[in-house]
């Protein structure tokens, strides 16, 4: 019984061994900088930061709309949908387990009523709680980081204030896999990796692109999503904002690229997708996208919203990929003529539960002509969208599609619900890829890989492609240990021949 203190201790220092085993490495991916094409430099008036104040009467006010523009809700909702707000217990997906949020209300007992604003700013900007404990980055505050003084004053007048304490933490806790249920480990990764500088203003350019950098960057976390990560899993800055897998869904690319990103959007378009998660021949919000929408990002004004897509138009585009065509372009180019199946109005039992029935054009024609048309055409309304010239058809991967037919979709906005149900009970492994593989190769990007059984198999199950450190991790802690383990011997041997050489009494 008295040995494991000292193998959790041994663990603990293998596993900080590891963490500083390769700096080279992550030295090099941290002086990589951002990608806007006019980087910002340091002046004094923060424009960006102070023009969250107009409009607003008081602290508090200004703070629930900053709230709703860090989309706080989001991630600190509870697991039921009548859970008090921020009461925390939703579960976070990471590559190393999932990640339970904590109660953020201002209860003394069970969320952060007993936090000064010292103790606020620091777990919000540098990831440390008032315990002193380390949060995990599925907090994003290497991006809160960012804040300036006067925007965590506010948040932290209408937490205090404006939210209902809730006195119940969440029933899960959060259980990661060795070395990462050691949260010390934390403050390599953050001297490494935590940018914790307060925005500053750009000078060389508008009052509104400012205003959008400090919104993509730091409240609206944008980068979380949609920079794909490095060895240690931080963002890559090399790589910001092209896009990257999250949780079985892909976030695109959405640098001003004009085939692989948004470069053939216009301002409006990216403002009115970002207000509502539609746009007509173009693109519909799902999965994350979709709670960003939902829960933050229509609830800014009309003004943050211009300047986020004036911002997003100034980053420079990349195209890591060489695609040659918009996934927004894809056309269907099956003549009508050519389908030999009649149209079914209704899902029918026999088509929706043969566990035979693997053809997926008839299984397009039962379970999604009458929504999106035979000829993927969508309706007149555009509420059910065309598949042809649709990023879910069009893109690098059949994730998305994979996902929206297995999860449905379910986005509130301010001109109202957007919805498809879950096919996940109705339709088998074999069904879904075979309905995945036929609308890609008659409706979108015949690029595109063909999507696999084992593929639909491990999204349902929520699994993803382990990210490289975590299949290198078994490797790295034997490193590490016969490091450690070595380093003793030789402390041993050293001292017990210095004890040898000791003079007699």
């Amino acid at each position: 019984m008295m040995m494991r203190p000292f193998f959790h201790r041994l663990a603990s220092v293998a596993g900080l061994a590891f963490c500083v085993s390769l700096p080279a490495m992550a030295w090099a991916e941290k002086s990589q900088t951002s990608m806007p094409v006019n980087p910002p430099v340091v002046v004094q008036k923060n424009v960006a930061a102070s023009s969250a104040t107009n409009g607003f009467s008081s602290d508090l006010e200004r703070g629930a709309y900053l709230a709703k523009a860090g989309d706080c809700i989001a991630c600190h909702r509870g697991n039921a949908n009548n859970a008090p707000p921020y009461a925390g217990g939703y579960a976070i997906a990471s590559p190393m387990g999932s990640i339970i949020s904590p109660n953020i209300s201002p209860s003394k007992t069970a969320g952060i009523g007993n936090y000064s604003e010292q103790d606020f700013s620091r777990a919000l900007r540098k990831g440390i709680r008032k315990d002193g404990a380390y949060l995990y980055p599925a907090m994003p505050y290497t991006a809160y980081a960012g804040l300036s003084d006067q925007d965590v004053h506010a948040l932290y007048v209408y937490f205090m204030q404006g939210v209902a304490p809730v006195d119940e933490k969440p029933q899960a806790v959060t259980k990661l896999s060795f070395p990462f249920n050691l949260r010390l480990l934390m403050s390599g990764w953050n001297l490494l990796f935590l940018h914790d500088k307060p925005f500053k203003n750009n000078p060389k350019v508008s009052d509104e692109i400012n205003r959008g950098h400090y919104l993509v960057d730091t409240l609206a976390h944008c980068s979380t999503c949609h920079s794909p990560r490095n060895f240690f899993m931080a963002e890559s800055r090399r790589r910001y904002l092209t896009g990257t897998s999250v949780g079985g869904w892909y976030a695109p690319n959405i640098t001003p690229d004009e085939t692989e990103g948004v470069g053939s959007w216009s301002e409006e378009e990216i403002a009115r997708y970002l207000k509502t998660g539609h746009v007509n021949g173009k693109a519909q919000a799902a999965g994350s996208m979709a709670e960003a929408i939902e829960y933050s990002l229509r609830f800014l004004s009309d003004a943050d919203l211009r300047a986020m897509a004036a911002y997003l138009k100034t980053v420079a585009p990349q195209n890591l990929t060489g695609a040659k065509q918009s996934r927004f372009s894809f056309e269907n180019k099956t003549p009508a003529h050519l389908v030999d199946v009649e149209p079914v109005t209704s899902r029918t039992a026999i088509a929706m539960s043969d566990a035979g029935s693997v053809d997926g054009q008839l299984l397009y024609e039962n379970a999604c002509a009458s929504c999106h048309g035979r000829n993927g055409e969508g309706t007149a309304d555009h509420f059910y969208p065309s598949l042809t010239h649709n990023s879910a058809t069009g893109g690098l991967v059949a994730d998305n599609l994979v996902m929206t037919i297995l999860n449905g979709i379910e986005r509130k906005s301010n001109d109202g619900i957007a919805g498809m149900p879950s096919y996940a009970d109705e339709l088998n492994d074999s069904q879904i890829a075979a309905i995945a593989n036929y609308v890609i190769s008659r409706f979108g990007n015949k690029a595109i890989p063909p999507v696999s059984i084992q593929q639909v198999a491990d999204f349902r199950a929520n699994k993803s492609t382990p990210a490289l450190l975590m299949k290198m991790m078994p490797w790295l802690l034997s490193g590490a240990g016969f490091v450690f383990i070595v380093v003793m011997i030789i402390g041993f041997f050293r001292l017990k021949s210095l004890f040898k050489k000791r003079p007699s009494h």
